[in-house]
C-alpha cells in the first residue's frame, strides 16, 4: 500500500468518525431539547447563585470523573507502553467520540488503543476489558445491595421472599467480586475455546494482572463510581430537595445497575436511562419531568461534552504509524 493510498484512507476513516459523531451528537441534542429547556424551566424557579455553582461542580467533577479514568487507563497500560498522562487523557476523550456511534461504547476500545503503540493496540483491548469488568463489578455490587434496600423499602415482600432477596444479593456480591479477582479464569475458560485459544497471546493479558494490581484497579472504578453518583445527587437535589441523599443515591445505583444489563446505542443511552429513573423514582416522588431533566443535563456534561472535545484527538489520530 503506497504512502498516498494510506493517507487518503485515514483521511476518509477520519471524516466517517468525526461525520458519524457529529450527526448523532446534533441528531440527540436535537432530540432531547424538551427536557434540556424543562431542565432550564425548573431551575429557573432557584435562585441563579445557587444553580451557577451547583452545575460548576457538577463540571468539574465531570473532569475529576475523566481524570480519574485517564489515570486509570495509564496504570492499566504500564506494561504494554509507556504513555504519559496527557496521552492517556487524549485516549479517554478520543474513545468517548468513537463510543456515541457503536453499540454498548465498543468503539470506545477502538479510539483508545490507538493512542498505543500499533504492535501492543490489540492488546490494549483486553487490558482495558479489565478496568471495564471491574467498574461492571462495582455497578453490580452496588446495584444488588440498593436492590434489596429498593425491595425491602417499597415493595411487599413476604419473609420467604425477603429471605431470598438477601440470599440473592449476598451470593451475587461473591460471585462478581470472586470472578473480578480470579480474572485468569475467564483466560483459562478462553484457552479451552477452539476458535479462540489461537489468540492466547493477546487475552493472556488479563490474566497478568495480580491481586494487589486488581484491587487498585478497583479503587479508580469504586472512585468514578462515587464521583458521577454525587452528580446526579446534586442536580436531583437542586431540582427535588425533599429527597433525603442516601435514597437519591441508592435510586442512582439501581438505575445504573439495570442500565449496565441493555444493550444500547452509547448516544441514546439517555432515553434508556430517563425511561428507567423514572420506574425507579415514581417510588419515591411524583417529581417525573425534574427526574428526566436532571438525567438530560448529566447526560449533556458528561458524555457530550467529552465527545465534542474528543473530536480534537480524533484528528491527530495516525491509523497506518508502523513505530513501536
Amino acid at each position: 500500500m503506497t504512502a498516498t493510498t494510506k493517507r487518503f484512507i485515514s483521511y476518509a476513516l477520519k471524516a466517517t468518525i468525526l461525520g458519524l459523531a457529529c450527526y448523532f451528537i446534533i441528531h440527540q441534542y436535537t432530540n432531547k431539547g424538551d427536557n434540556l429547556k424543562q431542565f432550564e424551566l425548573l431551575v429557573s424557579r432557584i435562585p441563579q447563585g445557587h444553580v451557577i455553582t451547583i452545575m460548576s461542580v457538577v463540571v468539574l467533577l465531570m473532569v475529576a470523573n475523566w481524570s480519574l479514568e485517564s489515570l486509570k487507563w495509564k496504570y492499566l497500560t504500564r506494561n504494554l507502553a509507556q504513555i504519559t498522562v496527557w496521552q492517556a487523557i487524549e485516549g479517554v476523550f478520543c474513545g468517548l467520540t468513537w463510543a456515541v456511534i457503536t453499540p454498548n461504547r465498543f468503539g470506545e476500545y477502538g479510539g483508545r488503543v490507538m493512542y498505543l503503540p500499533p504492535r501492543k493496540r490489540i492488546h490494549g483491548v483486553f487490558a482495558m476489558a479489565v478496568g471495564a469488568f471491574g467498574q461492571n463489578v462495582v455497578t453490580n455490587v452496588l446495584g444488588f445491595i440498593a436492590m434489596a434496600w429498593f425491595s425491602f423499602t417499597f415493595l411487599n415482600l413476604n419473609t420467604l421472599m425477603q429471605t431470598g432477596a438477601f440470599v440473592l444479593t449476598c451470593t451475587s456480591i461473591a460471585f462478581f467480586l470472586i470472578l473480578y479477582f480470579n480474572i485468569k479464569w475467564a483466560v483459562w475458560i478462553l484457552d479451552h475455546i477452539p476458535f479462540l485459544s489461537k489468540f492466547h497471546r493477546f487475552f493472556e493479558i488479563m490474566g497478568r494482572y495480580q491481586f494487589a494490581e486488581l484491587l487498585t484497579i478497583m479503587y479508580f472504578c469504586l472512585g468514578r463510581f462515587f464521583i458521577f453518583s454525587f452528580q446526579y445527587y446534586l442536580v436531583i437535589h437542586l431540582l427535588v430537595p425533599q429527597l433525603p441523599m442516601y435514597e437519591v443515591l441508592l435510586m442512582v445505583f439501581i438505575v445504573f445497575f439495570i442500565q449496565s444489563a441493555l444493550p444500547s446505542l452509547d448516544i441514546f443511552d439517555i432515553a434508556v436511562r430517563s425511561a428507567v429513573a423514572t420506574k425507579v423514582f415514581n417510588y419515591a416522588t411524583d417529581q417525573s419531568m425534574a427526574i428526566i431533566a436532571a438525567f438530560a443535563s448529566i447526560w449533556l456534561i458528561n458524555l457530550i461534552f467529552p465527545a465534542i472535545i474528543g473530536i480534537i484527538f480524533t484528528l491527530k489520530i495516525r491509523f497506518f504509524d508502523r513505530s513501536n
